[in-house]
């Protein structure tokens, strides 16, 4: 079985500077795995110990992804080996862009049954690449999946639980199939030394993008705003607690009108 982990490198907007005017800068962001890829990670890993299968890593953007540390950090968590497409012209890239590049990297890498990825990404955390993945390279994509395994000997393809607001669903599902996993699906590894000095043997290819076929997006998503949860700006709020009754009260009423409660 052969398994592709799309993830991303991406800066943690928690390192974020933010100045008085709402502007944000990422300079000192410490860049990483996009925090729910490594659930991928394990997922995939682990069935492909089950079936004796592959597992790659994917991941798609502007040339600064391409770095040794970089490679290292994914290739330490259980990768086999790991695809490449690092070029400027994908920096700022929608999710649509990057779906598509990753369909086209999907279909370079060749017979892949499985893609997983998390079920957001860090940075954007729109939600959105997996299943339009799926989408532009015509195969089934399920999100909020919690576990998947391959079926009983004499039925093909996968078994895949899903959370589900009505609670845990289990399916059969056929491959090729693309999975987005929640973000506490399994525990994954932490690497160790061992891991990251082998992550430095492992092979790694750079495809570039003018040698894919990327399929142009039919539709480009454009961010017109962003706004604080709750849509209006927050301040901070001090409340005497000299009476604990009345400071209790006024607090109760703050969240109410905040739509917190």
């Amino acid at each position: 079985m052969k398994i592709v982990v799309a993830y991303k490198w991406a800066p943690n907007p928690q390192d974020a500077d933010v100045a008085a005017d709402g502007s944000v800068d990422l300079g000192r962001a410490k860049w990483a795995v996009s925090e729910y890829d490594p659930v991928a990670l394990e997922l995939a890993r682990q069935l492909a110990d089950a079936t004796g299968g592959e597992v790659i890593g994917l991941t798609v953007g502007a040339a600064g992804i391409d770095t040794p540390l970089a490679r290292k950090a994914a290739l330490s968590r259980g990768l086999d080996r790991l695809v490449l497409v690092a070029d400027d012209a994908l920096d700022g890239a929608d999710g649509t862009r990057i779906a598509a590049v990753l369909a086209a990297a999907v279909r370079s890498i060749g017979d892949v049954d499985v893609v997983l990825a998390g079920d957001s990404s860090v940075d954007v955390a729109a939600g959105q690449v997996a299943l339009t993945l799926a989408g532009t390279l015509g195969w089934l994509g399920l999100a909020a999946v919690s576990a998947v395994r391959v079926a009983d000997a004499g039925t093909a393809g996968l078994v895949v639980e899903r959370e589900l607001p009505a609670g845990t669903a289990v399916v059969s599902v056929p491959t090729p199939v693309v999975l987005a996993a929640t973000a506490d699906a399994v525990v994954p590894r932490v690497a160790g030394m061992k891991d990251i000095l082998a992550a430095a043997k492992k092979p790694v290819e750079v495809l570039s993008l003018a040698e894919l076929s990327v399929a142009e997006p039919g539709a480009v998503l454009t961010t017109l705003a962003t706004a604080k949860p709750g849509g209006a700006e927050r301040t901070a709020r001090i409340f005497d607690g000299s009476d604990a009754a009345a400071a209790a009260t006024e607090l109760v009423g703050a969240l109410r009108q905040s739509g917190a409660l």
